[in-house]
């Protein structure tokens, strides 16, 4: 076999071999860097949605429809795949404009990991709750 069949062949398997086991690119790539989301977070997204992402910023009041609370249920339902979308296009009829042309692809994944990071889960009562 001369060298450049065996180097197609190498190619090929490896190709067949990461597509049969590629992961998500979102998630080939590096870590999320949360520090570097928080400072994104602050100078992009922190006058609508608030210092702990609840939608309260300075700006909120003036706008219609308020901005969503990103530590809410419903936002933090939704996947990363989702959540990288609104910030990548925005949400129709809403302030919420996308960020794709100013913000590459890592830094809205470190901006959502930092989002990610503000959500803060209760814990359950300490006594059992009484039976109905």
């Amino acid at each position: 076999m001369n060298r450049l069949w065996m180097g197609a062949l190498i190619i090929g398997s490896w190709m067949v071999y990461g597509l049969a086991y590629s992961q998500d690119p979102l998630e080939i790539a590096s870590q999320p860097d949360i520090e570097q989301g928080r400072d994104i977070y602050r100078i992009h997204c922190q006058e609508c949605h608030g210092t702990e992402g609840h939608g309260d910023g300075p700006r909120a009041p003036m706008l219609a429809p308020r901005p969503g609370n990103l530590v809410s249920a419903a936002t933090s339902a939704k996947t990363d795949e989702e959540l990288l979308a609104i910030l990548a296009v925005g949400v129709p009829r809403t302030a919420m404009r996308g960020w794709r042309d100013q913000l590459s692809n890592d830094e809205r994944r470190n901006v959502l990991a930092y989002v990610r990071s503000l959500v803060h889960f209760q814990e359950s009562p300490s006594t059992p709750l009484p039976p109905p």
